[in-house]
């Protein structure tokens, strides 16, 4: 404490010396260290305003006169600078009923028919600490001017800083005032100004009885209007409102969607990239009380259009929501890097609904995206500042596609799930009969090996599996075919660059050949895999081959490394798909990965 009180004085000499700067450090670390130390609080608001910075003063009296109500310099302090913010709206009273506000000098008619009561000289809220006292004639403008910065200041701090009062307290607590924003209500505002002392009045309100006593009274519904609560994107009621920092409020919802386009607020164009990155949506409450408290059906039947809203997108057999990228598999993850404003609303929506799944197809030229395709499951989502996100899916149903549609700008489909046949009867015991034959084999062929061979093996894959108990594995097909597909496009990128070497301008005959040996050797893969597809009863299914990555390779240093890289790849593919099969202990697969050297020789490093 007694360290504090020194920084404190020290802090004073320096908004003596004027000297601001090394006052605001001094203050900053007063109030860090002791947070509810008023004194801390108010040598930072004579800094800050020493500063200019007006509006952080203000935040700083107030915090003083909520942690030592008694102290009634800082109530003075506070108006003064409330005064210096609400008094240009006095200036004029024409101008600032017929034009919108600002959002740092609207005055609300409840204030303004406050100030009324207060030049009746019934306002008996002005309590002995007020610092303004107020005086029966009201002829001068200096007398004006003092009775509406203590009003002002009086609803201002009862507002902030007694918080035990709940909103219907609070807002019964106000004169009956004119809440509607529409034109035909201030021109009759208008009317009842008395313009010489540019205060406005209004005769018959009565707001406090002749005792002193304050008459609480109702706001009446009536004056409440539904377009007052009006989202600016929807045009409907607002539901769960949020609050921009530069002051605009708009459904949730429509917010989100106006942010997927471009980080601006809708309105004022203010960039909102920190307010989208961190994402921390906060329903504006005040609002929400009052659309609950004066706008109750009208609440209800908004409530309803969305709930239905949500049950239509929630339905996983009709308007399903469609992803057209690549061709997808059960059980096999597809991670996906979404950055379209359609597909990110399209993400969202299957978060919010609580489905996390959507449909992946293949993009067709006549009818937008095939026929056939993959239901993926959202495992997570990870969002970046600018609004794009990696999503983590995987793999879960094959369905059909029976019509095309759209929502919102994606791709819709009512889609059937498709299911495989398997095998029964006699077919299904000789399939098991080849599955025992092909285990103990294995097992026989392992035992025969070199200790050194053992070793490599378990070191790279772990201890033989056991028997699988159900040898029709959907999980081993579906990551089969991706190998298929995977070995196809490497043979693929090598064949072209084979023959771009192979070129008169080039002329690297050895790089030609290398090249194209190693493209024989991806479609023997391939093929191999496709064959044991057959043989175990699956299916094979094939997508585009996608164009390389590059048409011209600068020199044999850049050609050595695309394949480096597409090796990689591709053996780890396949170090995935020996773990599956491990996992899902099939042997056959296990040891067809092995024995027939499908692994290269980079999968040791």
């Amino acid at each position: 404490p007694c360290k504090c009180s020194l920084i404190a004085q020290r802090a004073e000499l320096w908004i003596t010396m004027k000297n601001y700067q090394q006052a605001l450090h001094d203050a900053e670390a007063l109030c860090q260290n002791k947070p509810l130390w008023p004194k801390g609080h108010y040598v930072k608001a004579q800094v800050l305003s020493g500063l200019g910075r007006t509006e952080e003063a203000l935040k700083e009296f107030l915090y003083c006169v909520a942690l030592n109500p008694e102290w009634s310099l800082m109530k003075k302090e506070a108006q003064k600078i409330m005064c210096e913010m609400f008094f240009p709206a006095f200036e004029n009273v024409h101008d600032s009923l017929t034009a919108p506000f600002s959002s740092r000098t609207r005055l609300k008619p409840a204030f303004l028919s406050n100030l009324n009561a207060v030049e009746d000289g019934s306002a008996a809220g002005c309590s002995e600490d007020t610092v303004f006292k107020l005086t029966k004639a009201l002829s001068q403008e200096s007398d004006v001017l003092r009775s509406t910065n203590s009003s002002l200041s009086h609803n201002v701090l009862d507002l902030h800083f007694e918080d035990h009062k709940s909103l219907g307290t609070i807002l019964s607590s106000l004169p009956v005032a004119r809440l509607k924003r529409k034109l035909s209500s201030d021109s009759r505002d208008l009317q009842s100004l008395d313009v010489p002392n540019k205060i406005p009045k209004k005769d018959g309100d009565t707001v406090l009885e002749n005792s002193g006593t304050p008459a609480l009274r109702e706001i009446s519904a009536v004056l409440v209007d539904a377009s007052d609560f009006e989202c600016s994107l929807c045009m409907r009621l607002f539901y769960e409102p949020v609050t921009t920092p530069c002051g605009h409020t708009f459904c949730l919802k429509c917010l989100e969607r106006c942010l997927d386009h471009n980080p601006y607020c809708p309105l004022c164009k203010e960039k909102l990239s920190e307010f989208l990155a961190s994402r921390t949506y906060k329903k504006t409450v005040l609002t929400e009380e009052l659309i609950v408290h004066y706008l109750p059906e009208e609440l209800s039947e908004r409530k309803k259009i969305y709930e239905e809203e949500m049950k239509e997108l929630s339905n996983l057999n009709e308007d399903v929501p469609i992803f057209v990228c690549t061709m997808a598999f059960p059980t096999i993850p597809c991670p996906l890097h979404v950055f379209e404003p359609r597909y990110r609303l399209m993400i969202r929506r299957c978060m919010e609904t609580g489905t996390k799944q959507f449909g992946m197809c293949l993009a067709d030229e006549l009818k937008g995206f095939a026929d056939y395709g993959c239901m993926l499951e959202i495992r997570d989502v990870k969002f970046f500042p600018d609004g794009r996100s990696v999503v983590d899916t995987v793999g879960v149903r094959r369905f059909k596609v029976l019509n095309h549609g759209q929502r919102d700008g994606y791709n819709t489909a009512n889609i059937e799930y498709l299911e495989d046949k398997k095998v029964e009867g006699a077919e299904y015991e000789e399939l098991v009969r080849l599955h025992d034959s092909v285990y103990d084999q294995a097992v026989a062929w392992f035992t025969s090996l070199k200790d050194n061979m053992k070793a490599q093996i378990l070191n790279h894959f772990g201890s033989m599996p056991g028997k699988e108990s159900e040898p029709q594995a959907r999980a081993l097909i579906f990551s089969g075919a991706c190998q298929i597909n995977l070995e196809l496009y490497a043979s693929y990128v090598y064949l072209s660059m084979s023959f771009y070497f192979d070129r008169d301008d080039v002329a690297l005959k050895n790089f030609a050949k290398y090249f194209l040996h190693q493209s024989h050797e991806e479609r023997e893969h391939a093929e191999k895999l496709m064959k044991l597809q057959n043989q175990r009863g699956g299916r094979i299914f094939l997508q585009d081959i996608k164009k390389p990555d590059r048409d011209d390779l600068e020199n044999g240093l850049t050609a050595m490394e695309c394949p480096l890289h597409l090796e990689k790849n591709v053996n780890q593919s396949l170090l995935d798909l020996h773990k599956l099969a491990t996992d899902k202990n099939d042997p056959h697969l296990c040891d067809f990965i092995e024995n027939f050297r499908l692994i290269c020789l980079q999968v040791d490093l």
